[in-house]
């Protein structure tokens, strides 16, 4: 199958911007000529690319090409720069598209980039168990999460652990456990939550209190969450990278000593040889042996 790389790019950009007339402002053409394009890429492939909904979705078949079509753009921007170099121009920044869960980004993955010297980054949030289907669509070229099964086409590399513990402010506990924190108490008490895919709680508290169903905070951001249980409006698992200043100076305590969740992470990226992608993995890997635990 011959794929003409304007029409690759027109079907990467009716997925990332959701709609023909969105991907046509974003690649300065009108919504006819998308829609041409997207016909012949399907019509060459053989296969329905795009599901016509609201936004624009990639079929499993859509998702492949999609995939290829960052590839390609990253190649090809690698190697602008480096004609650029070679021209003695400079300022060319590669654009690298990552998908982190949100502890990270909070904590060690902002500082690890900003070594990084050439790129700039698209950075998706996204659960530490929910990243491998962005990197099967094409959404990323690279991830960190907690899978360690490679998906199709990319590479897996452990990085470490990031240590939770059950935590909450003095006030949160003298008014919902100040006989002790155990089963009754966990039942009853507010507990917080990132999202609906944040299950770190619930696995702690089955092991602490099966089938208990206590009222539920949802707070999704993670600077908002440690700063949730401050201000005493529920107990959560939260990283011991985040929280050391607060248990430091007494604002959030441990509820349970023997309730710690190591939970793993893995750098997954593309298997294709680029340099700026080799970069942002080398200052991952660097940063993560640093700061996490060994798995």
């Amino acid at each position: 199958m011959e794929v003409s790389s304007d029409h690759l790019r027109t079907l990467a950009a009716v997925v990332e911007h959701g709609t023909f007339d969105r991907a046509a402002s974003a690649l300065h053409l009108t919504p006819s000529a998308v829609s041409q394009r997207i016909k012949a890429l399907e019509e060459s492939s053989g296969r329905v690319l795009v599901r016509r909904s609201k936004p624009i979705q990639a079929t499993p078949a859509g998702a492949v090409l999609v995939r290829l079509a960052r590839q390609v753009a990253l190649l090809e921007a690698e190697a602008a720069a480096e004609l650029e170099e070679d021209g003695g121009g400079g300022g060319f920044l590669t654009s690298v598209a990552l998908i982190v869960n949100a502890d990270s980004l909070a904590t060690w993955v902002l500082p690890a980039l900003a070594t990084v010297p050439g790129s700039v980054f698209d950075i998706v949030l996204d659960d530490q168990e929910h990243t491998i289907g962005r990197l099967r669509d094409g959404t990323a070229m690279a991830a960190i999460g907690s899978d360690r099964d490679p998906v199709q086409g990319c590479t897996v590399t452990a990085l470490g652990a990031m240590r939770y513990r059950p935590l909450a402010s003095p006030a949160f506990v003298e008014r919902w456990c100040a006989a002790g924190w155990d089963a009754c108490a966990a039942a009853k008490a507010p507990m917080l939550v990132y999202d609906r895919k944040d299950a770190l709680q619930d696995r702690y508290l089955a092991r602490l209190a099966p089938g208990a169903r206590p009222p539920r905070q949802y707070v999704p951001a993670s600077t908002e969450f440690v700063g949730a249980a401050m201000l005493g409006l529920g107990w959560g698992m939260i990283p011991d990278l985040q929280a050391q200043p607060m248990l430091a100076d007494g604002r959030l305590v441990v509820l349970d000593e023997d309730g710690a969740a190591d939970v793993p992470l893995y750098w997954q990226q593309w298997s294709l040889q680029s340099a700026p992608l080799s970069a942002v993995a080398a200052a991952i890997a660097n940063a993560a042996a640093r700061v996490l635990r060994p798995v």
